[in-house]
């Protein structure tokens, strides 16, 4: 047996697939976000492990025989959060998540230094670890000289799990502190928030062990110790490599709490001025990329909270047939928008609101949004060099078949809708530890799953996208222009 845990934003998911990759179970534990200033967003690590052992237990209640049968476990996690660890590996502060923008102006302050995108590939974006160090350094610097090692999240609980400072390529390529093409740590760009690799964990790839279960939580857990640990990886990668999204010209649409268009690429293609994320995959010698929006479902649920009405209410309301757009126009930048624009400022808006707007015209507007925004990336993608012919829906807002048609028609392109079943991070982490556990061969085990249905893109509404499009595309520039609160 082989597990996969999943360390997301909301929650850690844990996952048990036998050999042949048929899912056992899965266990939850839920987690929450503080927000103590506009901007911020953080966790304690320690609720990490809280939420993993509660995802276990759940796990081992309910398949105690076949979890008694582990062999070998994978990682995934949420991407570039500072854990920051003393001498001691005692946790400093709370971790600046992923989409924290408190370190915008560290961020830019990078970004101009050209090494950055020449070294790593990418803007150096406010999401990034790197600025959240350079933040620390100027806010907390008591915090800062006591740092004797930073850590992505799922590393650690690879630290918790194993005792040991690892990490591998694909999460580590987020930190803009990785030379991307040569798939190392860059000692010039640690230099310049005045770190070394010292201050890092040791690199592997996601495939390989990357330490064993220690033997407290292997007689806790009922299982034999020195089972081996998988690199794991970030976890839009380790959701790539559980649909199998990991050979040239693959690609899903991840519609998730952000949104994510993800390529998978047999070789290295930055080009950082477009805002694509080149990084590398969890398998080795491969690099993916990847547009990404910083509110997809977000956006949905937002507006679930305002009108009261759950998300599958209000997307039932537009039935299953595509419409034509209303006139009625939604930015999706709720926490602000890295592909294509960079921008953590800019917030979201309506426009074309009347009278005769109702709570549906709202819904239509904040999916065809959404699929703009993933259209933004698309067209981001084809600049950094892919062309895409078609993609896989995954996430929790690929359950509304509206959606799916609105981002197909928006794209231009299908989408396949996979067979029931869950192939998301946790997944791919299992698939990881399988991997690294029996050394079987990563393209053999990281298979797509069969196509339960295909949207068509709807050409009838072509011209009425098209021109909504063009729509969504001037709205920027000129909220752009709208002076920021203060």
């Amino acid at each position: 047996m082989y597990l996969g845990l999943d360390l997301g934003t909301s929650g850690v998911k844990a996952m048990l697939i036998d050999a042949d990759q048929r899912v056992v179970g899965a266990g939850h534990g839920g987690l929450e976000v503080s927000r103590p200033h506009p901007g911020w967003s953080e966790q304690q690590p320690a609720h990490w492990i809280g939420a993993c052992e509660t995802a276990i237990e759940e796990l081992r209640a309910r398949h105690p025989k076949e979890f008694a049968a582990l062999a070998g476990i994978g990682l995934s996690g949420q991407m570039h959060g500072a854990t920051l660890l003393d001498a001691a590996d005692e946790v400093l502060r709370p971790c600046i998540l992923w989409n924290d923008t408190r370190s915008h102006a560290e961020a830019a302050a990078l970004d101009a230094d050209p090494r950055f995108r020449r070294i790593t590939g990418n803007i150096v974006f406010p999401g990034f670890t790197a600025p959240k160090l350079a933040w620390v350094e100027n806010n907390e610097p008591a915090v800062f000289a006591k740092i004797a090692k930073v850590l992505l999240p799922k590393d650690y609980l690879r630290l918790w799990l194993t005792g040991e400072h690892m990490s591998e390529m694909s999460d580590s390529a987020g930190t803009s502190w990785l030379d991307t093409g040569a798939r190392r740590w860059s000692a010039d760009l640690l230099a310049a928030t005045h770190l070394d690799e010292s201050h890092m964990p040791a690199l592997t790839e996601g495939t390989r062990p990357a330490g064993a279960l220690r033997a407290e939580l292997a007689a806790r857990w009922g299982v034999q110790a020195g089972i081996p640990v998988a690199g794991g990886a970030g976890d839009n990668a380790a959701s790539a490599c559980g649909m199998g999204t990991v050979a040239e010209g693959h690609a899903f649409v991840s519609l998730g709490t952000s949104g994510v268009l993800f390529a998978a690429n047999g070789a290295y293609l930055p080009n950082p001025a477009s805002a694509v994320h080149a990084f590398c995959h969890a398998l080795p010698e491969t690099w993916h990329q990847m547009g990404v929006i910083l509110s997809a479902t977000d956006s949905l649920n937002w507006l679930s909270g305002i009108t009261g009405r759950d998300a599958a209410a209000l997307t039932g309301e537009l039935g299953e047939r595509l419409k034509a757009p209303t006139g009625v126009t939604f930015l999706p930048y709720l926490s602000g928008e890295r592909t294509p624009h960079n921008d953590s400022a800019i917030r979201g808006v309506f426009t074309g609101l009347a009278h005769e707007t109702g709570r549906a015209a709202l819904t239509q507007a904040v999916l065809e949004g959404v699929a703009f925004a993933f259209r933004d990336s698309l067209e981001a993608l084809k600049t950094a060099g892919t062309r895409l012919s078609r993609v896989t829906a995954i996430g929790g807002g690929s359950r509304s078949r509206y959606w799916l048609a609105a981002i197909a028609t928006a794209l231009g392109i299908p989408v396949d809708l996979p067979e029931d079943g869950d192939f998301g991070a946790a997944f791919g982490a299992a698939r990881l530890g399988l991997i690294a556990a029996t050394g079987a061969d990563p393209l053999a085990v990281c298979t797509a799953p069969a196509t339960a249905a295909t949207f068509e893109p709807e050409a009838a509404l072509a011209d009425a996208y098209a021109q909504a499009y063009a729509r969504y595309r001037a709205l920027y520039p000129a909220v752009r222009e709208v002076p920021p609160k203060g």
